[in-house]
């Protein structure tokens, strides 16, 4: 069996002094697992993706545009995105985030 294992995403990657930073935790068919870690003032703009995506923010503060609205995210903060919704981000503080994206399956046919 695959699987991954982190014992502590903390440790993972800490949000850079200046710019963002990934690393991606599991990629195949099925998911896209990917830690960012961004520096106070940074930002990542509008953008879409086809695949219904996950975001859980692990340290900081961030202020989310999703299509014409905009929530603040703090330590603990869970966000669901449907497919093709805009969406970005702008660190208010040094901030991590653990970013999931869905793919879709290919559904039998019978």
């Amino acid at each position: 069996m695959d699987y991954t294992f982190l014992a502590n995403l903390q440790q993972e990657l800490a949000p850079p002094e200046k710019g963002i930073l990934s690393r991606v935790l599991r990629k195949d068919d099925r998911v896209n697992v990917t830690l960012f870690g961004f520096s106070e003032g940074e930002a990542l703009s509008t953008h879409s993706s086809p695949t219904p995506a996950v975001l859980y923010f692990l340290e900081g503060e961030a202020e989310v545009q999703l299509g014409a609205d905009k929530v603040n995210t703090q330590q603990g903060s869970f966000l669901y995105m449907p497919p093709m919704l805009p969406h970005g981000i702008t660190a208010k503080t040094a901030l991590r985030l653990l970013l999931v994206q869905m793919k879709d399956q290919p559904r039998s046919v019978e």
